[in-house]
Order: C-alpha cells, then structure tokens, then sequence
C-alpha cells in the first residue's frame, strides 16, 4: 500500500472556454470545467446517463496549453491530483472547493490551434 496516492484520472468533455490569468507573482492559471457522463440500465432496463462536473485548474505551461489550444466541447483526458481548499465571499461566508489540479491533459480528437 506504499503506493497510494492522489491521483485523478478523467475523460470528458470541456464546459467552456478557460479563463487564463497572471498572478502578481508572474505564474499563470487557467481555470476550466469538465463533464463526465456515466450511462447505465436502471433495475427497469431503462437507459439512465448521469453528468458530473468538475473543476480544473492548470498551472503555467499547462495553462499556456490550455489558453491556446482547449475550448468549449473539446473532449480530453486529463490527470492530476484533487485539491480542496476554502475561502471567504464577499459577505464573509466560508466556501469550500474541490478541484482537479492538473499535470497532463490531452486533446482525444487531437490538437487543433485555436483562430
């Protein structure tokens, strides 16, 4: 059991374009989410697809990837690790979010330059 780790593995398809920033201390992040469609028979033989969405951060050339060649419908494999983090909103209520910090990503139709 040495081996155990956070790793996260997931193959969908990307729910818009990604928002890229610079941080004041030079690295960039891009921020993205992703859908992931599990379809399966109910105990009445009826056809059920459930959609989960997940949030994605990337991290400077990742994120250079990410602004110049993902967009909205594209569908990828990505891995990376779950973060979970806090923080307070503007009336000073506590917010928790998970994310998938991500360490590669791949385009599944292939690579494409955006116009």
């Amino acid at each position: 059991m040495n081996n155990l780790r956070n790793s996260v593995r997931l193959i969908g398809n990307l729910g818009g374009n990604p928002e890229v920033k610079e941080l004041p201390s030079g690295k960039k992040v891009a921020k993205i989410s992703i859908a992931t469609t599990e379809k399966y028979k109910d105990s009445d033989g009826k056809q059920v697809s459930e959609t989960q969405w997940h949030n994605l951060v990337f991290w400077d050339k990742n994120a250079d990837f990410a602004a110049k060649y993902l967009e909205k419908g594209n569908e990828v494999a990505i891995e990376g690790k779950l973060l979970n983090r806090s923080y307070t909103d503007k009336e000073g209520h506590k917010k928790y979010i998970s994310e998938i910090s991500v360490n590669e990503i791949m385009r599944v139709g292939g690579i494409k330059k955006k116009e």
